[in-house]
This record gives C-alpha cells, sequence and structure tokens, in this order.
C-alpha cells in the first residue's frame, strides 16, 4: 500500500472511532480521543499467498470472554513468512468480508495481548493478499462490553509482525506515525 493510501486510511479510521455513532470508544473518553497509535508504514508488511477455498463450515472459535462462538472458516491462506510457511485460517467477518485474527510476537508489549486482526483481499480463485499495515485491534480493546474471537494456534506467527494499530492506552491518546 502507498504511504499517502495509508495515511487516507489511518485518518479514515481515526475520523470513524472519534465522529461514528457505532464507536467503540466509550462515551466518556471521546473527549479527549486524540487518534489511534500505529506503527511506521511497513513496506514489507504486505503479503501474496496461496488461497484455499474451504465450505464455509462453522468453526469454534475461543472469545476475549473465554467462550466460543461459531465462525464461518472461508479457507485458508497458504504464505511465507519470515522464513515459516504458514497455513492461515480465514473467516468470515459477517459482512462478506475475509478476515484472519493472528497473533505474533509483538502481542503483550506493542500491540493487544490477544492478537488483532487483517483483512484478506482474493486475487484470482487460488491467490489471496494481506497487509498488516491494515491489522487492526479488535473492539474489546477500546471497551469491555465487546467479545472478540481470539486467534486459533495455527494463525499464530512467530515473528513480531511490527505494522498496523499498536495498544490502545485510552484517554489523551496521541496518534503517532501516521
Amino acid at each position: 500500500m502507498k504511504r499517502s493510501d495509508l495515511t487516507s486510511h489511518r485518518d479514515e479510521r481515526d475520523r470513524f472511532f472519534k465522529e461514528h455513532y457505532a464507536t467503540p470508544i466509550p462515551d466518556e473518553d471521546l473527549d479527549t480521543f486524540l487518534g489511534l497509535s500505529y506503527f511506521p508504514a511497513n513496506e514489507g508488511a504486505g503479503y501474496v499467498g496461496t488461497y484455499a477455498p474451504s465450505d464455509g463450515s462453522k468453526i469454534q472459535i475461543t472469545s476475549t470472554a473465554g467462550t466460543e462462538s461459531g465462525y464461518h472458516k472461508r479457507g485458508v491462506l497458504y504464505v511465507s513468512i519470515g522464513d515459516t510457511r504458514y497455513s492461515l485460517t480465514v473467516l468470515d467477518d459477517g459482512d462478506g468480508g475475509l478476515f484472519i485474527p493472528f497473533g505474533d510476537q509483538t502481542n503483550g508489549s506493542e500491540t493487544y495481548g490477544g492478537g488483532r486482526y487483517v483483512s484478506v483481499v482474493q486475487g484470482d480463485a487460488e491467490t489471496a493478499a494481506i497487509d498488516f499495515d491494515l491489522a487492526e485491534n479488535p473492539y474489546c480493546v477500546y471497551d469491555d462490553e465487546f467479545v472478540c474471537p481470539l486467534p486459533p494456534p495455527e494463525n499464530r506467527i512467530a515473528i513480531p509482525i511490527t505494522a498496523g494499530e499498536r495498544m490502545y492506552e485510552g484517554r489523551a491518546q496521541t496518534p503517532d506515525n501516521r
């Protein structure tokens, strides 16, 4: 993703979080909310892999509440990240889009301990792409009222993914690295 497109994407996301009626930011934090925190743009954060669609059957995914919920498995993305080839489970986001809940070595220090989400963009019938510069925190990071799916074990990446959203620190958040 070009830097200007990424900046526009991040500005639009911050505007949604500040102004939209469906923002996950609690009302009491909106007056001091200045934007989300992001890693600097990372030109090496995009990957294309082989996409194998599945039948869309439901699989059980553990949530932040400790319960399990059914999500439609839409396929598997086979992609090399670092020196490792991964088979990442792709889920339906409920709005017709595809996403991968993933964990990595930044979880719990620079990013949310429960992992982040990245959208999947299908190419032709056999390929798909992910761009970790677009990795997002789940809504449960911002408000405990939300329950979010956690990454399944196969979606845990063994290296730090220093791209996308950083951990949200709450009140008087200072935006950085646009």
